[in-house]
């Protein structure tokens, strides 16, 4: 089922607040982050989620014109 505009809009957006977050937690010691491994896999996770949601949620592509 396709998605809307507006569940596009918020999965790219939460996308981009991983990635973002992903980015800021290179920055910390991984020695001062309790469990740091486990929230960078959930992140992951979550962002491979977010991915196919969007990439199943396309609207039908038609035929090109040969």
């Amino acid at each position: 089922m396709p998605l809307t505009k507006l569940e596009r809009e918020v999965l790219t957006d939460s996308m981009l607040k991983i990635q973002s977050i992903q980015t800021s937690l290179e920055q910390i010691d991984e020695t001062k982050l309790q469990d740091g491994d486990e929230i960078q896999s959930c992140l992951r996770t979550a962002s491979k989620s977010f991915r196919a949601a969007l990439k199943a949620g396309l609207p039908p592509t038609k035929p090109s014109k040969r």
